[in-house]
């Protein structure tokens, strides 16, 4: 890597023959103090690096530190400002002090690295030279991003030697995930909440607002890698997609921007996280305004929620939502850091780099070459650094301040220690004289203690307790953007109840009065459901109408629910109503069927009782009176039988049905049939020799009519023991109604039924067949008779 120094210290009890020089030119810390602990601070002064360009013919000029950032220096104060207020109590590190040497990382891992590397050698305060031995750091307050904090611990891991071995470090403001492996990171220790937690904060906060399509840009950083996948994790089973996901390129270049801005100009997300640094977010949103694109919500991590060049710059930012890290309170800053001026810090190049940044003009002690104006003393600070004078509500400011009383309580445990009753080997304390930074680690782990009314303490991962305030960026009266807080999220509470949100109170993003859209398809009404899009996510859906006879009642059904049998669903496919039950009843047909069968019973009396009153004429008693009687008494009770059919059917009148009906027709035909035999014995009987007539007599023909009979009543009676008809509700017939009819019961005993009729109608069929041919006119006479007793005329 360019410009790493190596220095060789030679630790044996002889005196350092060779003095290690640095390869390459390296800063000096910013701020240094001397004192009996010395802590270091590594800060992003500045937000970019600059690379000079290079021909590879002659070593490569120094990257230079572009773009000053007066919030990090705001940071660094606070740093110097806690030390201060701790060497000047008497409870805390009582008879010791404190001291600081703070370091520049310019926002990026290799300056990070070289930052570091520069904390962790040892420097002549007297000649500031660097490398003149082993650093006595026993901790690191830093980095604010991620990857910047991953570089510093890694960088910490490959040295063995015990002054450096365990350098516990403490992070105010790098939430990526990946730094609560132990197993990566042992020393590693923040301030700050998880990004576990911040991507669980907002997936709650795009289920409750019902955000179920979204945009998602990143940083391309490991706080930025690390921030997506917690959040695809957390919506994994939820009904929340991702329209797009787009990293800000590390190398910046308008073309690549211009594709992210086209796809996030076509698609229908109308809500966009982003996880960003305000350095890498900056340039971005310049493009994107010159894009012209409107209608974005957007959901701000905390890397650039409370950014206040970004809210006084980007007047389209309002209404911006997003969590912060806690704010809280640190006492005599605002006092502090008006100390810090260019008069009192003449030889601090940063110093004179906040003057130009703050008021824009050039102090005269600056030793800067620069195009501003020199100062006069009148000038106004400028608008978009105004945060940096502001101490009313600190954030990231309040975590630096933290993260030192979290090594000043730990140093105070550690020289509180007696022997005997020490943590370390044979219950030893350190050495107040040569604290390992292992030592002091130990400590860290175990501490508790209480600022500003908060606990701070850390979890066996080194993460400190989640907790964050729900921000609302709102446009003041006067114009001003402010940061409004609207709710929190707690991740000490129950599963559920962590997210608070004043609804009321939040002003969307273009003066917006309701909650902003943002879906990929409309939801599905009742009586719906959703048909995913072939080779789409599946929040992309079309709305079909339910199929006939299921229904859904909620919004967005996945799938229709088919109706109960006695249920069908309504016009609308909402909800299941019962179904019509319809049975033959006294309707149009039903008083149709009662008219014919009381008719045709009626007629049949009628003819049995002019029968009866002309039973003694001849023609009554040729024509056997007594098989007529049967005949139209049993076609009475056919034509009766028919009023069983209808009404309700019932267990009883179900069995009534078929069997009286097959019962009294079976009588019926066996009447027509002994009749038929008669007239073709009487006919056959006038043939010499023949005494058939002595088989059909009166008595005889009463028998053959009760046997056939007989056979009916007994089939009836094993159909009605065995398997008898029984009510049955046909739901098959229409899909719509219910009809109560009466199975069966026994398909096989129906038959034999209908079969046994059919067999007895044959019969008779035959034997009238065969009684066609008798002789002369008495044949024609007989003939005809025959025929209209078995009902052919």
């Amino acid at each position: 890597m360019i410009h790493i120094f190596l220095c060789i210290f030679h630790l044996s009890s002889a005196a350092m023959t060779s003095r290690c020089i640095p390869r390459g030119n390296f800063d000096l810390p910013v701020f240094m103090t001397s004192g009996d602990f010395t802590i270091g601070g590594i800060f992003p002064l500045h937000y970019r690096v600059e690379l000079p360009p290079t021909d590879y013919m002659k070593k490569p000029l120094t990257a230079m530190c572009r773009g000053f950032d007066p919030m990090a220096f705001h940071w660094a104060l606070t740093m110097g400002l806690a030390v201060e207020e701790i060497n000047n109590r008497k409870d805390l590190l009582p008879e010791h002090t404190l001291a600081y040497r703070i370091f520049d990382s310019c926002a990026t891992p290799v300056m990070a690295q070289k930052a570091v590397l520069a904390a962790l050698n040892g420097q002549d305060v007297v000649q500031s030279f660097m490398c003149s031995g082993a650093s006595p750091l026993l901790g690191l307050i830093g980095e604010s991003g991620s990857s910047q904090s991953i570089v510093v611990s890694r960088t910490l891991e490959p040295f063995r030697i015990p002054m450096v071995l365990y350098l516990p470090m403490i992070s105010y403001f790098s939430t990526c995930s990946c730094l609560s492996d132990r197993k990566q990171f042992p020393t590693f220790f923040r301030v700050v909440p998880s990004d576990d937690y911040q991507v669980k904060a907002i997936a709650q906060l795009l289920k409750r607002f019902d955000w179920t399509w979204i945009g998602v840009v990143t940083e391309d950083h490991d706080y930025g890698r690390f921030a997506l996948q917690g959040l695809k994790r957390e919506i994994e089973n939820t009904k929340i997609c991702l329209a797009y996901h787009e990293m800000i390129p590390k190398d910046y270049t308008q073309e690549r921007v211009l594709k992210i801005l086209k796809v996030m100009k076509e698609s229908t997300a109308k809500v966009v996280v982003v996880f960003s640094g305000e350095g890498e977010f900056y340039p971005f949103l310049t493009e994107f305004v010159a894009q012209n694109i409107t209608g974005i919500q957007w959901i701000a991590s905390e890397a650039w929620v409370t950014a206040s060049m970004l809210a006084e710059t980007y007047s389209f930012l309002d209404g911006t939502i997003g969590f912060a890290i806690r704010q809280g309170h640190v006492p005599g800053l605002q006092d502090y850091i008006r100390t810090v001026t260019p008069e009192r810090y003449p030889s601090i190049p940063q110093v004179q780099e906040l003057w130009e940044a703050l008021y824009g003009c050039s102090p005269s002690t600056s030793t800067l070459s620069s195009h501003l104006p020199s100062c006069t003393g009148k000038e106004i600070l400028r608008k978009e650094y105004s945060a940096y004078m502001n101490t009313s509500s600190p954030r990231v400011t309040y975590n630096v301040y933290k993260a030192v009383y979290a090594f000043a309580h730990s140093l105070h445990n550690l020289i509180e220690c007696r022997n005997g009753h020490g943590p370390f080997e044979n219950l030893s304390c350190a050495n107040l004289n040569n604290v390992f930074p292992w030592q002091l680690q130990h400590y860290l782990q175990e501490i508790s203690f209480s600022i500003s009314g908060e606990e701070v303490n850390f979890d066996i991962k080194g993460d400190a307790i989640p907790s964050y305030d729900l921000i609302n960026w709102q446009r003041s009266a006067s114009g001003d953007m402010q940061f409004i807080k609207v709710g929190l999220y707690d991740g000490a509470q129950h599963s559920g109840k962590e997210l608070v949100i004043e609804k009321q109170a939040i002003a969307w993003s273009n003066q917006q009065t309701k909650v902003p859209v943002s879906v990929c398809s409309n939801g599905c009404t009742p009586g719906y459901r959703k048909a995913v899009r072939h080779g789409q996510s599946l929040c992309c859906f079309d709305c079909v109408p339910c199929d006939i006879g299921k229904i859904s009642n909620q919004t967005d059904s996945v799938d229709c629910l088919s109706c109960p049998e006695d249920y069908w669903s309504n016009v609308n496919r909402t909800e299941c109503i019962q179904k019509v039950i319809e049975f033959l009843s006294h309707d149009a047909m039903g008083m149709t069927l009662t008219v014919i069968a009381v008719a045709g019973a009626f007629l049949t009396i009628t003819v049995l009782g002019i029968f009866l009153y002309n039973k003694g004429t001849p023609i009554v008693r040729v024509n056997n009176s007594e098989l007529s009687f049967f005949i139209l008494v049993s076609l009475t009770f056919c034509f009766l039988c028919a009023l069983i059919f209808i009404g309700e059917p019932t267990s009883w009148s179900c069995m009534l049905r078929h069997t009286a009906f097959s019962i009294t027709f079976s009588l019926c035909i066996s009447c027509i049939l002994g009749k038929t035999l008669v007239v073709l014995a009487a006919f056959t009987a006038t043939r010499p020799g023949n005494n058939i007539m002595k088989w059909l007599g009166p008595t005889q023909q009463r028998i053959i009519i009760f046997c056939c009979t007989l056979v009916q009543v007994l089939i009836c009676t094993v159909w009605l023991v065995v398997s008898p008809p029984f009510p049955y509700r046909n739901t098959k017939y229409q899909q719509s109604k219910i009809i109560l009819d009466c199975s069966v019961g026994s398909d096989l005993a129906f038959w034999c039924v209908l079969g046994y009729i059919g067999l007895l109608a044959c019969v008779c069929f035959f034997l009238a067949f065969l009684a066609r041919k008798l002789p002369g006119r008495a044949g024609w006479v007989i003939k005809k008779y025959v025929m209209i007793n078995c009902g052919w005329m």
